[in-house]
């Protein structure tokens, strides 16, 4: 028990909450609901919550079972986002038959081996998955982990906004979503080269936020949360648009009167085009 207090990010026991809060909402939905348009580009309501469905199938047959099923084929980055989406919209298509009820049941009987499994991997034990968006080739467990809670905040707070339900915009549980997210900073000012000694800023506003730094060492860029020193560029963001843009609901251009840089305009503009899911 004593390695959990070194996990980087811990949230493996945040999950059974989303979880709880999420079947909770669906149960409570009037049908017209089911089919609301979310930010997710082409899904509803009912396609994300089927999503939902294949993230815990999908990842129990991979990561528990280590059955793959169809194979990655894939020689680029850009070439394994294409595969997940169409093994995605494939997913999705299929559940169009499958009644809201039926979803929710699914999710039901699946919520608690997907919690165990992910509950019994020792954290820094090397992951059958590596998490790409943040540039590793090789990931943890406790990452995959801390990856997959993004993925059940994100799509579930794409349900709450489609039918203007809150409930995830809290300190425990939106505070870990983003701090995972950052962890993609480093990844995304890969080609940006700087002074050593620059530090860029990120501010998430509100309570539930906070403040991340990427500090430019050995001609590298390292994610720092306690820094003192002024920064070269600091971008200022509210939460709501933050996992919009940063999920690729939204892009750059259309938050501009939502964001504010200060200092070296370019530098901090960077940070904007941080992408924490495979899209």
């Amino acid at each position: 028990m004593a390695l959990k207090t070194n996990i980087p990010i811990d949230v493996v026991h945040l999950i059974p909450m989303l979880d709880r809060k999420l079947l909770d909402l669906l149960k409570s939905l009037k049908p017209n609901e089911w089919q609301k348009q979310t930010v997710a580009k082409l899904w509803t309501v009912k396609d994300v919550v089927a999503h939902l469905v294949d993230g815990n199938i999908r990842m129990l047959s991979i990561l528990r079972d280590n059955y793959f099923g169809e194979q990655i084929t894939a020689n680029s980055y850009q070439d394994l986002v294409n595969f997940l989406n169409g093994l995605n919209a494939d997913w999705v298509k299929a559940m169009k038959r499958v009644s809201p009820q039926m979803l929710i049941f699914l999710l039901e009987i699946t919520n608690q081996p997907y919690y165990d499994y992910l509950k019994s991997l020792d954290p820094f034990d090397k992951s059958v998955l590596a998490v790409s968006w943040a540039g590793e080739a090789e990931s943890k467990n406790w990452m995959e982990i801390a990856r997959q809670y993004t993925e059940k905040w994100l799509h579930q707070q794409q349900i709450r906004d489609a039918v203007n339900m809150p409930g995830l915009m809290m300190p425990e549980l939106y505070y870990p979503f983003i701090d995972i997210f950052m962890l993609a900073l480093p990844y995304t000012y890969r080609s940006m080269t700087a002074d050593n000694g620059t530090i860029v800023k990120v501010t998430i506003t509100t309570e539930i936020g906070g403040s991340w730094y990427l500090l430019r060492t050995d001609n590298t860029w390292n994610l720092e949360k306690n820094l003192t020193a002024a920064p070269t560029a600091e971008i200022i963001i509210d939460p709501d648009t933050s996992w919009k843009l940063f999920s690729k609901s939204l892009r750059p251009e259309q938050v501009k009167d939502k964001v504010k840089i200060h200092g070296e305009e370019k530098l901090g503009a960077t940070a904007l085009t941080m992408l924490s899911v495979m899209a």
